[in-house]
């Protein structure tokens, strides 16, 4: 498949807001048949013109929602015992998933010995107690599950984008590109997005500078002017998460945004047992080619609408 710009339509007026994107409506390959089969089958999807956030929503933003509305996120609570029968009380304390290296090699193969469950971590304490976002403030928000970040978006007149849309957005006016750049990941050298480069989990060489998440905006736009589409963190969209051959063959436009789709998101053989997954996209600042090669725009995740992690923000979009 070549690489070739989408056929784009020029933007109908001023930006609704400061910092914001129009989307041309078109149409595009989404997915792919070439990586994870998660992807796959790749197919054509067409979608209207929208706004969308230049930028990942930062600290310095999240924090303005906070103080405007009192909101309180997900790790900032105690778990409801209801919603995980049978857990220890203390898994239960507020937490948040972080990602703590290991001092070693340990090869790949059980994530739980980078993942810790971190009571106190939250999106002001990004690493647990102790930490603070002092100094990031214009790194993008953290630790939001996706009620969270869909309170943000209502609070600023904003939703949260659907996945055919943050797709078609990341892609930035290519198609069919193994990067939204182009072919190679590192082009000249040139690192030009905020993932892992060294010997993951153990030891980040820090090419591209940063070992966590980077200020918005620290590596060049797309062609939409987008940053940040991949890499530095995964990002929620507002679909409910199934498998590509279902959205393909129609489930999609029937009950995706309904109860059907909520349930037919449930993975109870996942991690997330019967907790209801929204799609997240983008890959994030832990993004290794020897591991996980999902900073392309095609790669898709299943996630827990109750989880949040060091990783994972958000952005938001205004539909005409």
């Amino acid at each position: 498949m070549s690489v070739a710009p989408i056929v784009s339509r020029s933007r109908p007026g001023r930006p609704p807001a400061r910092d914001m994107a129009w989307i041309p409506a078109g149409s595009f390959v989404m997915g792919s048949d070439h990586h994870y089969p998660e992807e796959a089958p790749a197919h054509r999807v067409a979608v209207e013109g929208f706004w969308i956030d230049r930028h990942l929503v930062t600290n310095a933003q999240f924090l303005k929602f906070v103080k405007a509305t009192g909101h309180i996120t997900l790790a900032e609570q105690p778990a409801d015992p209801a919603d995980y029968p049978g857990s220890l009380p203390e898994l239960l304390a507020p937490a948040s998933i972080v990602f703590v290296p290991p001092p070693g090699p340990i090869g790949t193969g059980d994530p739980y010995r980078w993942w810790q469950y971190v009571v106190g971590a939250n999106w002001r304490h990004p690493e647990g107690p102790g930490s603070s976002i002092r100094g990031r403030e214009q790194h993008p928000v953290v630790h939001v599950a996706h009620a969270d970040a869909a309170a943000y978006a209502a609070w600023i007149g904003k939703s949260l984008p659907s996945e055919a849309e943050w797709e078609r957005a990341a892609w930035g006016g290519r198609e069919g590109a193994e990067f939204a750049w182009g072919e190679e990941l590192h082009p000249g050298g040139r690192p030009l997005a905020n993932t892992f480069q060294g010997d993951f989990p153990h030891h980040n060489s820090l090419l591209d500078g940063y070992a966590g998440t980077s200020p918005v905006g620290a590596f060049p736009a797309n062609g939409y002017g987008l940053f940040d589409t991949i890499g530095n963190v995964w990002e929620w969209t507002d679909s409910w998460y199934l498998d590509h051959g279902a959205r393909s063959a129609g489930a999609e436009g029937c009950c995706a945004s309904g109860s059907e789709a909520r349930e037919a998101s449930i993975d109870r053989s996942s991690q997330h047992g019967a907790i209801p997954r929204k799609v997240m996209k983008g890959g994030s600042f832990l993004c290794a080619p020897s591991y996980c090669r999902r900073y392309r725009p095609a790669a898709r995740l299943a996630q827990g609408i109750d989880t949040s992690t060091c990783h994972l923000g958000f952005r938001c979009l205004v539909r005409p």
